[in-house]
């Protein structure tokens, strides 16, 4: 009967212990985090065993012994300058280089200076940690040290076990690093070859953005080029283009300004502390707009020309050299949603950035070539004189060659242009011979009248008031100078009144003269009023009622015109300025002089598919220049269609035309090359 329960609590006892082992297997086939895994096996192996802690130890690329993680160890032993942590750390080297299981009694130790030991109260139970059979790491157990020799010698078995799952777990986990790693510089080869692949700035910008943001795993990676003291972000990665006056570009503009020039790099991550104020002030603004988490501002400088061979340059390299080399950028870079820790953003962040100094300064030196533009075109250009293209590049040099001979030799016909219209040759307008308001018009649009109809009537009501005033003076004057006369005639006048009834009469007949003359001027005016038709014709004006009924009109104004549409008609052309030199050579040739006209094709722009001829007479040059609102400096010509043209044309006066001045025949480099010519006599060699 005693002994049920104490079997019990030793199936207990086994039954734990196995479910431990069995977790601690399942652990170690699986793909967790180290940061996971230590704790939870060492917290299982400390369990299984009842100890009192235990530690996993690893060795770290120097060689020396690094705590992955403990329980419960005495936190004296973790100083770095504590005599009993070095003595402790001298005791594992020595377990760690034998390769095999040991238990280390409590206090135990050789006491000498120098020496190793077991400063603790506790049995040391070690194992060592093996992965690619080769001692990785160690693992310690402590363990009270009243327990059995048996016991003690179970400890070491258990252990034994636990490091071998341990070390698959170590072999599986380095082969993953190695995995990852290997997938790392895969992809950072990649970054350099294709960063280093073109030359031109803004490829290379895009490709640092973009491949960059790749091989960071970040959210968004951004460069920005030093521009006349201030930086402008010339790519952001997962964009074609920058929209430059977006609030959030012209923020970052700000921020990577202020990084440069400052000269010191900006790794924000939520905290201003001791960040200077205009850098904070910038920061803050940028990441409302982008709602970054951290935010790496780095200058770009121009990276440093070391000799050939000379592998430690860069390790010689103090910051206040690499601070005078110049700025010429800023690579940003930014977390939103990834949580990438400190320590590998900026391990990836530097490898991104020195690819990143060399290709931007590269591509900037090139771009700054002398005209590197042309440099460029010439050198895709040497693609058709290389193997199978020679012969066809050849082939078409020759007939471009051909053709070009062939423009100065051969001769075509040499026409000079102008814009016109058609018009009766005999045309008139009806001007405002005073200043008035239209009280009626007689006559409408197409309307056929003669010379003299009434066309218009005006009226003016100040020049009525002037009449009836003028009249009222002529006639009180006529009154006065009546009345002068017959007191003249009275008989036995004094002498002094007939004196002043001549002044009198003399004033009287002055004022009659003058005020006469004024009545008739005015009553002349008024006869004005009625405008009529200058010649037998039609009236040409479109809408003649509606623009001038009721309308006030000044001296001078064109009120409409007339055309004599059954005269001949002709057709009247702005010929620029610049032509009339040519237009004068033709007509002064011999051909010209025999015939006495220059021969002419017009088109009317109502029916531009048929082409009609006419005949350019001297006479029909003006002599003057003018300026035109479209064609500019003008000289107007007069050109004379031929009758069976002209029977072929419906007629309307003022339809538009395009006319060719017959000129002779010159070379078609010079007909095709003629403007182009013109202007650069005018504005480069003049």
């Amino acid at each position: 009967m005693a002994s049920g329960p104490s079997d019990e609590n030793v199936e207990n006892t086994k039954r734990h212990i196995r479910t431990l082992v069995n977790e601690i297997t399942e652990l170690s086939k699986s793909d967790v985090q180290a940061s996971e895994y230590y704790p939870a096996v060492l917290q299982r192996i400390v369990a299984a065993l009842a100890a009192a802690g235990g530690a996993v130890w690893l060795v770290d690329d120097e060689g020396s012994m690094r705590l992955a993680h403990q329980i419960q160890m005495d936190p004296a032993l973790m100083q770095a300058n504590n005599e009993d942590a070095m003595q402790h750390g001298r005791l594992l080297t020595r377990l760690f280089s034998q390769g095999r299981a040991e238990l280390i009694p409590p206090m135990s130790g050789s006491g000498e200076p120098g020496g190793e030991s077991n400063p603790t109260r506790y049995l040391l139970v070690t194992a060592p940690l093996i992965a690619n059979k080769q001692p990785v790491g160690l693992l310690e157990v402590m363990q009270r040290p009243d327990a059995p020799t048996d016991a003690q010698r179970g400890y070491l078995r258990f252990l034994e076990h636990m490091t071998k799952l341990i070390g698959e777990w170590l072999q599986g986990h380095t082969l993953q690093q190695v995995s990852t790693r290997q997938e790392l510089w895969q992809q950072s080869d990649q970054f350099a070859r294709l960063v280093h692949e073109n030359l031109d700035l803004s490829d290379t910008a895009y490709t640092i953005v973009n491949e960059g943001r790749r091989l960071i795993e970040c959210d968004r990676v951004s460069v920005a080029m030093l521009k006349g003291g201030k930086a402008k972000v010339v790519a952001i990665s997962g964009q074609d283009s920058i929209e430059n006056r977006s609030n959030i570009v012209q923020s970052l503009n700000t921020l990577a300004t202020r990084v440069v020039r400052s000269g010191e790099p900006l790794w924000y991550d939520g905290s201003m502390e001791d960040l200077p104020p205009q850098i904070e002030e910038a920061i803050e603004d940028y990441v409302d707009l982008s709602h970054g988490r951290t935010v790496t501002v780095l200058p770009i400088r121009q990276p440093e020309h070391k000799t050939e061979g000379d592998v430690l340059a860069s390790r010689n390299e103090t910051s206040e050299t690499r601070t005078r080399r110049a700025v010429i950028g800023a690579l940003i870079v930014e977390q939103i949603e990834t949580q990438l820790s400190r320590q590998t953003l900026e391990g990836r962040v530097d490898l991104v950035y020195e690819h990143a100094c060399r290709a931007l300064s590269n591509s900037q030196a090139h771009s700054q070539i002398l005209f590197m533009p042309v440099w460029k075109f010439l050198d895709r250009l040497t693609w058709m004189f290389r193997g199978s293209a020679l012969p066809k590049t050849t082939a078409a040099l020759s007939v471009l060659g051909i053709a070009a001979l062939a423009m100065f030799l051969v001769p075509i016909d040499f026409d000079l242009e102008g814009n016109g219209k058609l018009k009766p040759s005999i045309e008139q307008n009806v001007f405002a011979h005073v200043d008035g308001e239209v009280q009626q018009v007689l006559v409408k649009h197409s309307d056929r009248v003669s010379k003299d109809d009434v066309l218009v009537v005006l009226k003016n009501d100040d020049l009525e008031k002037q009449r009836s005033a003028i009249s009222g003076e002529l006639n009180n004057a006529i009154t006065k100078n009546r009345n002068a006369n017959v007191s003249l005639n009275r008989p036995g006048l004094p002498k002094e009144e007939a004196e002043r009834y001549k002044q009198e009469k003399a004033e009287t007949e002055t004022v009659i003269a003058n005020k006469s003359a004024e009545l008739k001027l005015l009553e002349d005016k008024q006869r004005k009023l009625k405008r009529t038709s200058p010649i037998n014709g039609i009236i040409t004006t479109w809408d003649v009622e509606k623009v001038l009924n009721a309308r006030p009109v000044v001296t001078g104004q064109v009120l409409m015109t007339v055309a004599d549409t059954s005269a001949e008609w002709e057709i009247e052309v702005l010929m620029p300025e610049k032509r009339m030199r040519y237009l004068d050579a033709a007509m002064n040739s011999e051909q010209a002089k025999k015939d006495g006209f220059l021969p002419v094709e017009f088109i009317l722009m109502t029916e531009a598919s048929v082409t009609h001829t006419g005949r350019l007479y001297p006479d029909g040059i003006g002599a003057r220049a003018e300026l035109d609102a479209e064609d500019g400096a003008v000289v107007k010509i007069r050109c004379k269609p031929d009758p069976t043209a002209m029977a072929k044309i419906k007629r309307y006066p003022g339809a538009r035309v395009k006319l060719d001045v017959k000129c002779g025949k010159r070379s078609a480099a010079f007909v095709v090359f003629q403007d182009p010519i013109e202007w650069v006599r005018a504005h480069v060699l003049f």
